[in-house]
């Protein structure tokens, strides 16, 4: 495994305004691991995702399978390997109150779950914007495999990305790592 997803805890920074969502993910010596620039308001998404701000290597695609659904589906490649890693899709009406995603495997059958952490935060937020940070656990199997927790900070989305729980490995970092992107995507559209 490539060594880029083999710690237990990142940083996941963008910019708060922007007509591009510049989406940086870095590892816990504060080293950039990742590196996507998508435009924003676009129909379809097609996010790559880059070893570094250079853009010369891909290491990871995000596609939409369609241009507009309410349940969208992202299909989610490896690059470098050239095979599906999973498959991240929005709960459609479940996510009106709270956000929540399924986790499919590369064969899209699911795996897991991704939800923000309760209604009752979720629903302040939507009236308070984002003056109340966001928090999504991820459950594989029932378990808690990761924590992926929005700090307030006004000039810039920023997430930290908690796998340290899942000592058996059963949420693949690459599938972790690229639900944190596509929620800072996301929440770019939404501010």
């Amino acid at each position: 495994m490539n060594p880029r997803y083999s710690h237990n805890r990142y940083s996941l920074k963008r910019q708060a305004i922007a007509l591009t969502g510049k989406v940086r993910i870095y590892d816990p010596s504060e080293s950039l691991v990742l590196f996507s620039e998508q435009r924003m308001f676009k129909l379809k998404e097609d996010i790559r995702v880059y070893a570094d701000e250079t853009k010369s290597v891909e290491v990871l695609t995000i596609q939409a399978r369609s241009v507009i659904d309410f349940s969208a589906a992202y299909d989610v490649f490896d690059a470098a390997a050239g095979e599906k890693v999973g498959v991240i899709r929005r709960k459609g009406f479940r996510s009106m109150l709270r956000d929540e995603w399924e986790l499919l495997d590369p064969r899209d059958a699911p795996i897991g779950v991704l939800a923000e952490d309760s209604v009752q935060l979720a629903l302040l937020r939507r009236f308070l914007f984002s003056l109340i940070p966001q928090n999504y656990d991820v459950l594989i199997g029932g378990r808690r495999a990761a924590d992926l927790k929005q700090r307030f900070n006004p000039f810039r989305y920023e997430m930290d990305l908690d796998f340290s729980m899942d000592g058996s490995g059963a949420l693949d970092r690459r599938l972790g790592l690229a639900a944190g992107i596509l929620l800072a995507v996301v929440e770019g559209r939404q501010e």
